[in-house]
């Protein structure tokens, strides 16, 4: 594997922990307001499907799709930067 190559995979890696990660706590926002996926979708005018696949993390949600899940389940939006260690 070249280092261009391997660049390329870290940084595809390292966006799809993200994307799990916010698909986690999407999921666990939802639980833990008691609120099933398909209640969520119609919260959000979107699919159930839509909704399955942002908590799988199978893609890499829009920030006015994850302000929609906020204000649905009745929650702020908030971004944090943070250093790497």
């Amino acid at each position: 594997m070249t280092s261009a190559e391997r660049a390329e995979f870290e940084e595809a890696l390292a966006s799809a922990r993200v994307a799990i990660r916010v698909g986690e706590m999407v999921r666990e926002a939802r639980e833990a307001a008691g609120v099933g996926q398909r209640e969520l979708a119609r919260r959000m005018s979107t699919s159930q499907a839509a909704v399955a696949r942002l908590e799988a993390g199978g893609t890499r949600a829009k920030l006015t799709t994850l302000q929609k899940a906020a204000t649905a389940l009745g929650l702020e939006l908030t971004i944090d930067l943070a250093p790497t260690h």
